[in-house]
């Protein structure tokens, strides 16, 4: 996998949780947001291009990959997840579901992602839900 997409992967979480705790709407009103509190706009515009694209697609399905995520976060209800868990679990439920990348390379990424953004408890928690779903999406 390309360092790239890793990139993309957290700028596409910073996406989403942007959307949820911005009370919805579009994905693009969202971008030109975060756009404008970037240090250096234009390098910001370069790296949410393709992260949008991928925000855009998850939003378009949240409330299957939500119910895919919850029904694998045994013993959570899933208003009680953390924005950023969530986001990082819409994400590589989506990217599982559509088989963007290989289920571990997607799980792999969606701890680092819950290390860097949400901390170590978190990562556990993401890493039994998403191999959870992969499993029951019949990648792993």
């Amino acid at each position: 996998m390309k360092p790239q997409m890793s990139k993309t992967r957290a700028r596409a979480v910073q996406l989403l949780y942007a959307w949820e705790i911005g009370g919805g709407g579009q994905v693009p009103t969202v971008s030109e947001g975060l756009v404008r509190l970037a240090e250096h706009p234009a390098a910001m515009i370069d790296q949410l291009a393709p992260a949008e694209e991928i925000a855009i697609a998850v939003v378009a399905e949240v409330q299957g990959l939500d119910k895919l995520a919850a029904a694998a976060a045994e013993n959570w209800r899933w208003e009680r997840v953390g924005v950023l868990e969530r986001s990082i679990l819409r994400l590589g439920c989506w990217e599982l579901r559509s088989e963007h990348a290989p289920p571990k390379v997607v799980i792999d990424e969606s701890v680092q992602l819950a290390h860097l953004f949400a901390g170590p408890r978190a990562a556990s928690f993401i890493n039994g839900v998403l191999d959870r779903v992969a499993r029951e999406l019949g990648r792993l």
